[in-house]
Formats: C-alpha cells, sequence, structure tokens
C-alpha cells in the first residue's frame, strides 16, 4: 500500500517535476486550504462571480497564493472551481469559460514557478444528469472538456475535480481529464456520517466511490469537504482500505456553526494540527484544508509535518 513516511522539503520539489515521482517516494505533500474562505476577506461579497475575478482582481488572487506558499503549501489550488460554463452562465459569462480557467492557472503559475505545484479545482457543476435533471452525459463531458483542456494550457500540473456528492458526474469530469489532458487527475469526494456510516449526499458510499475511480485509473482519490479533520482520519481509514492510490484530505476547519448568522469554522490552527499525526497514519499523502482553514492553519500543520522529518 502507498503510505507516506516522510514530509517533502519544498526545495526538493523542484528538482522533481513529475508529483507522482515525489510521491512515489513515500512523501507527504502540505497543499493549500481554503480560497473561499479568503476571497471573502478579500472583498468578494454574496453576488459576486468569484471566478471572475481572475480577470478583474488579479492582484488579490495572486496575493492568496502568495501567502499559502510563505504558509509552507507546496501544492497551489487555484479560483477555477465554479469555471464551467454551466456555473459561469449564472453571470453571463459563459462564454469566458477558457478565459477565466486558463488565467485563474497561470495566476497560481505566476507565484509558485517551478517551487510548488498547481492543482487545478474543478467543482461540481450544480446540473442534475438524466433522467433526474435535463442535462446529458454527453453534454456535461462536453463542459467539462472545455474548463479542463484550458487548465492544463495554463500550466497546471494536476487536475483536481473536488467536492464531489455524484459519482457519475465526478467520473464525467475523470474521463474528461484523463481523455484530454497529459497530466495526472485527481477527484476528491464529500462525505457525511449517517447510521450507516459516511455517504455522499447523493448516497455514494467510501468504497463504491474509491473502486470505480480507481478502476478508472484517477491517480489520486480523496476527500474535502463536509467535515473537520477528526472525522476525515476516520474517512481516509476507510479509503486506505480499498485502493493503493495515492490519497488527498483536505477537512475543514472543524464544523460549521452560525455565529450572527454567518456561517462560521472555528477550529483554531493549533487545534487543527495536533490531528496531522492521525491522518498521517491514517494513509493521507497529501494533506490541505477546506472551509475555514487559512495560512494560519496551514503554517501550524507545517510546523508540525516538519517536526517529523527532524
Amino acid at each position: 500500500m502507498i503510505v507516506a513516511k516522510k514530509y517533502e522539503q519544498k526545495n526538493e520539489i523542484s528538482k522533481m517535476k513529475n508529483i507522482l515521482d515525489v510521491l512515489a517516494r513515500r512523501r507527504i505533500l502540505l497543499a493549500d486550504g481554503a480560497w473561499g474562505t479568503m476571497l471573502q476577506e478579500a472583498g468578494l461579497v454574496p453576488g459576486d462571480c468569484p471566478e471572475e475575478w481572475n480577470l478583474t482582481n488579479p492582484d488579490k488572487i495572486r496575493n492568496i497564493a502568495s501567502q499559502y506558499v510563505e504558509a509552507g503549501s507546496q501544492i497551489i489550488l487555484t479560483n477555477t472551481f465554479g469555471g464551467s460554463s454551466f456555473k459561469l452562465s449564472n453571470y453571463n459569462l459563459q462564454d469566458k469559460v477558457r478565459e477565466i480557467n486558463y488565467t485563474g492557472v497561470k495566476l497560481s503559475r505566476d507565484v509558485v514557478g517551478e517551487n510548488a505545484y498547481v492543482f487545478s479545482s474543478v467543482g461540481p457543476t450544480g446540473k442534475f444528469l438524466e433522467p433526474l435533471g435535463e442535462v446529458s452525459e454527453d453534454e456535461m463531458y462536453e463542459v467539462f472538456r472545455q474548463q479542463i483542456v484550458a487548465q492544463e494550457e495554463g500550466g497546471a500540473d494536476v487536475i483536481l475535480i473536488e467536492t464531489m456528492s455524484d459519482l457519475k458526474e465526478a467520473k464525467i469530469a475523470a474521463r474528461a481529464a484523463i481523455e484530454n489532458t497529459r497530466i495526472p487527475t485527481a477527484v476528491t469526494m464529500t462525505f457525511e456520517k449517517g447510521q450507516a456510516g459516511f455517504r455522499t449526499m447523493m448516497g455514494v458510499t467510501i468504497e463504491s466511490a474509491v473502486r470505480e475511480l480507481d478502476d478508472l485509473g484517477v491517480a489520486l482519490i480523496g476527500t474535502n469537504c463536509g467535515n473537520g479533520i477528526e472525522q476525515i482520519v476516520s474517512i481516509v481509514e476507510e479509503m486506505r482500505g480499498y485502493t493503493d492510490k495515492y490519497i488527498i484530505a483536505q477537512p475543514n476547519a472543524g464544523m460549521p456553526t452560525l455565529v450572527n448568522g454567518r456561517t462560521q469554522f472555528e477550529q483554531s490552527p493549533a487545534e487543527m494540527a495536533s490531528h496531522v499525526r492521525q491522518l498521517i497514519e491514517a494513509g493521507a499523502n497529501v494533506i490541505g484544508g477546506c472551509c475555514g482553514t487559512t495560512p494560519d492553519h496551514i503554517k501550524e500543520i507545517s510546523a508540525i509535518m516538519k517536526q517529523d522529518d527532524e
């Protein structure tokens, strides 16, 4: 089984361009944290299109990437989560799919150069497939293909299809990446704890998700969002029982609470970092953060990982 053993120092990354080569050496890589949280702090308000900021506020996007690099992230995501034509059509920006996704990746690449990896973010389309919805598999495939091809052209090292609850949609996106790019594909699903164990909102079990994504040829499989790090430890442990593939873990900064009408994630950087060793023991190869996770959280996690490397 591929179980990470040692923290990969940032200055070693530039020596090995292919991330799979680095992971094959039993290294653990540190990803960044929440982009949505940081965008809100930078001034994004409800109703704005986050991805349009790639064109209108590029300096703010670069600044977010820079903060995570300074915190110790070796993998930086991109401001392209909602960059599909389906999502962009909500803002009448469906004709700017290539420009928004290409630029979003390039902004992160401009910041990190060759000293960190860029994972281009691809989120759910927000549409339902037939027969529940009105979108065919071919239509959804093409929407993902347009977005993903632009991201590879922008300089992505890995296509990260994330926060998925519909396994069928996730597999369509993964096929679009595998069949139309020359870089690795990663997929993370979002699970919720119920009486029957962890399942996605669409009822997908951890075993089904892992086995089907593994069979499809996805290089990195994992989970993000929906849970704090304690729950993510349990999910990763179960995932490791079904696959030898590299596993990504991106927990929230605790579980959400409602404060004065706003959703907040209040787990401190030190508390979140205190569970990192458990996450490594469970079998995670790439560790980062999702909602509520800031550069301060990533800095604390980086410190713990470096301690273990000494």
